[in-house]
């Protein structure tokens, strides 16, 4: 069976290993998911993350972060997804939890925060939102 939204299911395998407590998880790599972790990592939502080969499939270990116990992600959502594609302008870009938060966009510079895209006047896909 294929996979239909693999961003998504990096999502839920985080979610799911931060709901149980787990310190590492390793996921299938791609560019999109290696890029949504470097922006992750900048944010400070995860410790760090490598990529790793094994034999002709590429992974990527993902360290993820806790707080007295308690991760420091708190919510992840998917928001633009292949069957709803969500696209703002920069004007138009989501505040998440009144600058707490951030959104993920794809803009036409790469990968960035809602905060970072505004700053530099560009829109794009809104990929996730994090809390």
């Amino acid at each position: 069976m294929s996979m239909q939204d693999p961003v998504s299911d990096m999502l839920t395998c985080v979610r799911n290993a931060q709901a149980i407590g787990i310190k590492e998880i390793e996921l299938p790599a791609s560019i999109m998911k290696l890029s949504i972790l470097r922006v992750l990592k900048e944010e400070g939502y995860i410790d760090n993350f490598e990529e790793v080969s094994a034999d002709a499939k590429k992974r990527v270990k993902v360290v993820l972060k806790y707080y007295q116990g308690r991760p420091v992600i708190e919510k992840m959502k998917r928001v633009s997804c292949p069957g709803r594609r969500v696209y703002r302008a920069c004007d138009k870009l989501p505040v998440i939890r009144g600058g707490l938060g951030i959104a993920i966009v794809s803009t036409p510079k790469g990968l960035m925060t809602d905060k970072a895209a505004r700053a530099a006047r560009l829109g794009g896909e809104i990929l996730c939102t994090v809390e």
